[in-house]
């Protein structure tokens, strides 16, 4: 079954928009968990506009389930993550002044660099996972990192799927056949929600894990989180 990690940052947004501590972005990662998520995701970012670095290093000790640690891996993110030591890394080449993830790395172009932050992600024991868009050669460029694992990155297709173009699943499908005979683990995310996330688990062969935020987040406004969260479970079956 694909794993279920719950993105987190909207609770940080909602928090850090009037000070002080409500909601609680730990409370959140412990409902998530014990309402059946598989796992935890949160995406720092160095201006701390949701999630905050002590957030991350706070979060730690009430994983019960997986931690993914999603960013740009500048230098005060890799110290971070090394001294957290999180279940994975998911690196992702945002700009600083990025209002959400926007485009996967040109896994060619930046294989040295990627290939030298993989290894000593390994070193100290984190599953890495990088964040790729869905062409078969950032796919090949992924594999050849040393990378455990791929995000594809998903908004294309969302997008796609809300004006009724299934066929944007293509893409995503013969990456994803790709990266099974190339012996990489699969993950998905962004812009997956409960009306397109049964659809795209079931063309994705050997899918993983989805990591999802705004959507569940804001789905959780109207109908609960521990009953969207009972709804994603069961569309991934």
């Amino acid at each position: 079954m694909t794993k279920l990690s719950v993105n987190i940052n909207k609770i940080a947004t909602l928090r850090n928009a009037r000070g002080g501590n409500t909601p609680s972005v730990l409370q959140a990662a412990i409902d998530v968990q014990k309402f059946g998520a598989e796992g935890v995701t949160i995406h720092p970012r160095p201006d701390e506009r949701h999630i905050r670095y002590q957030d991350a290093y706070d979060i730690k000790p009430i994983i019960t389930t997986e931690y993914n640690i999603e960013g740009n891996p500048i230098d005060s993110f890799l110290n971070m993550v090394f001294e957290i030591k999180p279940t994975q890394v998911t690196l992702v080449p945002d700009a600083v002044d990025a209002i959400t993830s926007n485009a996967g790395w040109d896994t060619v172009k930046h294989k040295s660099f990627l290939s030298e932050i993989i290894l000593e992600c390994k070193r100290n024991n984190i599953r890495t996972s990088i964040f790729v868009n869905p062409t078969i050669a950032m796919i090949e460029g992924a594999a050849e990192t040393g990378t455990d694992r791929i995000e594809l990155y998903t908004e294309e297709f969302a997008k796609q799927y809300d004006l009724g173009n299934i066929k944007a699943i293509k893409p995503y499908t013969d990456c994803a056949i790709r990266a099974n005979k190339l012996g990489l683990g699969i993950n998905a995310g962004h812009d997956l929600s409960l009306d397109n996330i049964q659809f795209f688990n079931e063309n994705i062969p050997n899918l993983l894990e989805v990591s999802i935020g705004h959507a569940l987040i804001c789905e959780s406004l109207y109908l609960g989180m521990e009953h969207v969260i009972g709804s994603y479970l069961e569309k991934l079956r």
